[in-house]
């Protein structure tokens, strides 16, 4: 960067060194900073990602198609030697077998080859292990009808899906009714099957198709089971084929998950490169016409035949299935191919004895069965002519049978078309620019139809781990790795017992036998938390509050400042979603949760960059400027009037209550409260009261419109606070919430982007509880559910402790409610537990008349029978003990009884 502005510097600035040359340097300085900083850096980055962004999709899309080329371009399965019948080219019969829990059970089916289902067996006792005599006894049963369904089919090769280690315990049943099979009935087994093989085969796409349309178009009235058994065989009798078959209109081979990044790549551009890998290994393997028109499934390759398309592939199909079979590759003009197609496509489209054609003894001519194409077909004769002459030292006549018999002459005998030096030949007939085409030509005439294909090979270790090893491995952890001081553990049932839960790092994997070796030492452990910090995905986000950095970078950086400054900073869920962190007081930081929307998933640069829409809790945001204006400065103006309120107090809960005791001594007829920082669940605060000599609690939660308490939204503390003391006594929903209810009420103190989604605390608009709530992503530490206050937070401590005295049933209110510290006159309002024309609230005035004491729950009451209060005069006359509970008041004596409240006794009743 330096020696980009350097090199500006020195052409565009002045060498003259006048006042004036110099001033205007400096005016050129500034233009050059201010055009690299802000117009050409900016499009260079642009240009710079969108050509990354180009070259990286560029490559998925290569990698994706490369994938997808692996799968379709293997071979089917071959046969041994000794299994091969007259026709070497027919594929394998197969029995395939799909693992069962129950329901369904174990599913075997047998397939012919050419694919067709030949029979159906279920046999859901032969991977039981139960040493009961009753299921011993129908495991037996299962193995004697498997061993009789393989008598019978006499299978080449056994398919069995690979999902979870129940198949390798399968596949050890079935090779036990094998040998069962050789050893009892050897006269019967046929060639080859005292060596059949068993293999593993991926689920993935039986399993799509089981679940197509397609499916349910070839084998109606099946079960799913039996459906993906059959893909199961095809798969390996044609690899090819069954990909195509999940290329129809449902395009349900997209959901075959190829490559971990895929998810980045557009659904067009997906089956684009489909199409491209698809018709290049179609054109490459051809289409046998005649085997097709016998069985469908083999058809579905036929729309990825060049000049075709899905329609044209349609019609065509539709025709040939009507006649049965094609005995010339020109006939095929005749089902609907028009000229230009058929010319595309004649060279691909192979016509041989097979399907119904097998038992046909029409003439075919043998160059249908090579990539020939028909233009070329005199320049093959010829060629073959030509051999056929030298070798048997005489010219053949020129008649259709001559022809016939060079071409086979020279397919029987491939050693004679490496006696030809090509060049001469071409020379001597003057075709030097046709040397492509002769040399196809050569090799379609010594083997037609070759297939290129990679041969199949059976599944390598890791690929049968990889398949098999979806959950239910065996761990094993040793004392040495259980530990830092593991050489000093005697018995690991010492320190593990039966049934707990422990966390571990998998050390090594043995993929032969399925197991892995953990460790947990704490100081792995240690090493790998240090590699999650690392691990950070940074955004393509520019605003001055925004910063591409951790959570605890973010409380580091929020450290030295000032109450309610805050910063976006990435989410650790993902691109999807940023955090809002916010200081609440020293060392107390509150993370919030913004979900982005209105991104493209599949667009890279699009995930990266800041979503169309930002949404807290219920409230959306169309930018972040909006969610500053709109949330974080209502937010901390709420925050820092709460710091400021006369009634706070700074300190951890235990300091605060320490405070109010020593207020409550200070003032003993007094209901002392305060207010104070929730440190356990930051953005929460904690209303601290005492009534008599414990400490209560009630949470308070902080919110863009306010204040919420017991469920309601104050616009101001003091609202707040004058609705506590009026409802002080009103019963609360849940007096000792559990532990869970805490949690899922009241966000943890924990790190930041912890993934649940607990309910508002100082979240938007909501109605939820003023202290976080189980679900609404408010804050995302807590969890679980609970119904709490009525101000939506639990109260730490339950219970509703001691109460005080209640108003008597005969006396009466009068002139509404009695507020703290009022300094009410005349018949000024009523405090609680008053009776009579005017009553006195806590330690007011009232009547007119000043309280001698500090002002308690009884009143003055014009002179009769008032309630004995706390130190207080009634009736004019001043009571026997200055503040205590009982007293005489009117020549009445008050009783005081405990029964969970205190009952305050008038006119000498019981109560």
């Amino acid at each position: 960067m330096n020696r980009l502005v350097s090199d500006c510097y020195e052409h565009y600035l002045s060498v003259g060194v006048s006042k004036y040359a110099q001033l205007w340097n400096e005016q050129r300085k500034l233009i050059l900073e201010d055009a690299l900083h802000a117009f050409i850096l900016p499009s260079m980055e642009k240009e710079a990602r969108f050509l990354l962004t180009s070259r990286a999709k560029s490559r998925l899309l290569s990698e994706y198609g490369q994938a997808l080329w692996n799968k379709v371009s293997a071979g089917p399965y071959q046969k041994k030697e000794m299994d091969i019948s007259s026709d070497e080219e027919a594929a394998p019969r197969v029995m395939a077998c799909c693992w069962g829990p129950g329901k369904p059970p174990n599913t075997f089916v047998m397939l012919d080859s050419s694919g067709e289902v030949l029979d159906v067996l279920y046999a859901g006792s032969l991977t039981l292990r139960s040493q009961n005599v009753n299921d011993q006894q129908r495991k037996k049963n299962d193995q004697d009808r498997v061993l009789k369904f393989m008598m019978d089919h006499q299978p080449h090769v056994v398919a069995l899906g690979a999902v979870n280690l129940a198949c390798t315990r399968l596949k050890d049943d079935i090779y036990e009714v094998i040998f069962q099979m050789v050893e009892e009935k050897p006269r019967d087994v046929g060639q080859g099957m005292d060596d059949l093989t068993i293999v593993y085969v991926d689920e993935s796409l039986p399993r799509l198709y089981e679940n197509s349309r397609i499916s349910g178009e070839q084998l109606p009235q099946q079960s799913g089971n039996v459906k993906r058994a059959v893909a199961l065989g095809r798969y390996l009798q044609n690899p090819l084929v069954m990909a195509a078959t999940l290329c129809g209109p449902g395009r349900e081979i997209l959901s075959w998950k190829l490559h971990p990044l895929e998810g980045f790549l557009q659904v067009d551009e997906k089956y684009g490169m489909v199409e491209q890998v698809m018709v290049d290994i179609t054109n490459q393997v051809g289409i046998d016409i005649n085997l097709a028109a016998s069985h469908e499934w083999l058809f579905s390759p036929l729309q990825f035949i060049s000049g075709l398309g899905p329609r044209k592939a349609a019609s065509l199909q539709r025709s040939l299935v009507r006649a049965g079979s094609i005995f010339v590759r020109k006939d095929l003009i005749m089902h609907g191919l028009g000229k230009k197609v058929f010319v595309n496509a004649a060279g691909f489209l192979r016509i041989r004895r097979s399907g119904l054609a097998a038992s046909s003894s029409q003439f075919i001519d043998l160059l249908d069965d090579t990539r020939i194409h028909p233009e070329s077909y005199g320049l093959a004769q010829e060629l073959a002519k030509d051999i056929y002459d030298q070798d048997v030292r005489g010219d053949s006549n020129d008649d259709e049978d001559a022809i016939e018999m060079a071409i086979e002459h020279v397919r029987d005998r491939p050693g004679s078309l490496r006696k030809v030096v090509l060049e001469e030949y071409l020379a001597s007939k003057k075709r030097e620019n046709k040397k492509e085409t002769y040399s196809n030509i050569m090799r379609e005439l010594s083997c037609g139809f070759q297939d290129w294909r990679i041969p199949f090979k059976d599944p390598s270790p890791d690929e049968e781990f990889y398949m098999n090893s979806d959950s239910g491995l065996t761990g094993m952890l040793t004392k040495e790795d259980f530990a830092d001081d593991g050489r000093d553990i005697v018995e690991m049932s010492d320190r593990l017992k039966e049934g707990e839960i422990l966390t571990c790092k998998i050390k090594s994997i043995q993929k032969q036998r399925y197991q892995v070796f953990l460790i947990c030492k704490e100081k792995k452990a240690r090493k790998e938390k240090e590699l999650v910090k690392k691990h950070f995905k940074s955004r393509m986000i520019v605003h001055p509050r925004f910063q591409n950095i951790t959570a605890d970078q973010a409380t580091e950086y929020l450290s030295d400042k000032e109450f309610g400054e805050s910063i976006v900073r990435p989410s650790s869920r993902g691109l999807n979603y940023l955090t809002l962190t916010l200081k609440i007081y020293d060392g107390v930081y509150a993370h919030k949760e913004i979900v982005e929307g209105g991104k493209e998933t599949k667009d890279i640069t699009s995930l990266q960059r800041i979503g169309k829409t930002l949404t807290i809790g219920e409230d959306t945001f169309e930018d972040l400027d909006e969610v500053m204006d709109r949330y974080v400065d209502p937010l901390v103006s709420h925050l820092k009037t709460m710091l400021n309120y006369r009634k706070f107090r700074k300190g951890t809960k235990a300091e605060v209550d320490e405070l109010l005791r020593i207020e409550k001594s200070e003032n003993p007829a007094r209901i002392v409260y305060c207010f104070g920082i929730s440190h356990e669940h930051p953005g929460t605060f904690i209303l601290s009261y005492i009534r008599s000599t414990n400490p209560h609690h009630e949470y308070v939660g902080l919110y863009p419109k306010g204040f919420k308490f017991r469920k309601r939204m104050f616009e101001s503390i003091d609202k707040l606070v004058a609705y506590f003391q009026r409802h002080i006594d009103e019963p609360l929903q849940e007096t000792v919430p559990s532990i869970r209810s805490v949690a899922a009420m009241v966000p943890m103190r924990s790190p930041a982007d912890r993934g649940s989604s607990g309910g508002g605390s100082w979240g938007g608009n909501s109605d939820r509880s003023s202290a976080p709530s189980g679900r609404g992503g408010e804050y995302r530490n807590g969890g679980g559910r609970g119904d709490g206050h009525p101000s939506g937070a639990p109260r730490p401590y339950g219970g509703r402790g001691r109460g005080r005295g209640r108003r008597d049933n005969n006396s009466e209110r009068e002139d509404g409610n009695g507020d703290w510290g009022n300094n009410n006159t005349g018949t000024g309002d009523g405090g609680w537990g008053s009776s009579g024309g005017g009553g006195g609230g806590w330690g007011s005035e009232s009547g007119g008349k000043k309280s001698d004491g500090a002002g308690g729950w009884g009143s003055e009451s014009g002179g009769g029978g008032g309630g004995g209060g706390w130190g207080n005069e009634s009736g004019g006359k001043k009571s026997s003990e200055d503040g205590g509970w009982g007293k005489e008041s009117s020549g009445k004596r008050a009783v005081k009884t405990v029964v969970g409240e205190i009952a305050v006794v008038a006119d000498g009743e019981k109560t």
